[in-house]
């Protein structure tokens, strides 16, 4: 546990790209969620009822010191600790100085997805479990934040499993271990007791079709093809055709910068 808050305060002050996020859509030109995504469940039903018993077994899995020390790091919510977590499956260290267009097409597309639940967070202001049933968070810093923001759908969820997809199609070979990982980025959710499990259904479901939006920008699908090209180049697998293409885009954007 002691080894988890230490990865925990490195991954809470490791957000330094404060720089501008050039999303490839604003946040009405995303799907809009109320309008196709079921409302979070009432409390009265068998969904409801199947939540309380998720919320439950998220409390018994914190027994197992390894996986509620992955919880803990999966609940600091930012792109350094996406590429911490999602860099080993994905079988290449990712950076900002070392993998630019990787880095690039990352974090912007999902910061580009993360919009789409801002409409059904503000419109259903839903109350998460630790305040249902008054007890505390594995991560009690987050709680003042979480109080005012609502539960449904899960953003952290929809962080990890966009993050999944778009790497899944980087690196497709690595795409088994990454989606497992994506998923375990979302079950976090449930350890952690800050979402219930609809929430984190829902947020699945959202980022799927966040990131099929991003299909439709040739900015996201060029950016995608030189992420493409440059893991290729950094493992070793580009011809020598793709590698001299790569090296003059790369010269061609240092100058331009």
């Amino acid at each position: 546990m002691i080894a988890a808050m230490m990865m925990l305060a490195v991954c809470a002050s490791a957000q330094s790209d404060k720089s501008p996020v050039n999303a490839y859509f604003t946040t009405s030109e995303m799907p809009d969620m109320l309008k196709w995504c079921p409302a979070p469940p009432d409390t009265i039903g068998a969904a409801f009822a199947f939540d309380i018993m998720q919320y439950m077994w998220g409390k018994e899995m914190r027994n197992d010191k390894e996986r509620a020390a992955i919880a803990i790091r999966d609940a600091v919510y930012g792109l350094d600790c996406i590429i911490r977590e999602f860099s080993e499956p994905f079988g290449l260290q990712i950076s900002k100085e070392e993998t630019p267009e990787i880095y690039k097409v990352l974090r912007e597309g999902t910061a580009t997805c993360d919009s789409i639940c801002t409409i059904p967070k503000k419109y259903y202001m839903r109350k998460r479990p630790f305040m249902r049933f008054n007890e505390p968070t594995l991560y009690p810093e987050d709680e003042p934040h979480l109080r005012k923001n609502g539960s449904y759908p899960s953003g952290h969820t929809l962080l990890g499993w966009s993050s999944a997809l778009l790497l899944s199609e980087i690196n497709p070979d690595r795409a088994d271990t990454l989606l497992a990982r994506g998923y375990m980025y979302g079950d976090s959710r449930l350890i952690v007791g800050a979402h219930w499990q609809s929430d984190v259904n829902a947020a699945r479901l959202a980022a799927s079709a966040a990131y099929a939006r991003l299909h439709t920008s040739e900015r996201f699908l060029e950016q995608m093809r030189r992420a493409r090209q440059e893991f290729r180049v950094k493992k070793g697998l580009a011809t020598i055709v793709e590698m001299k293409a790569y090296q003059k885009e790369q010269k061609k954007r240092a100058k331009a910068k």
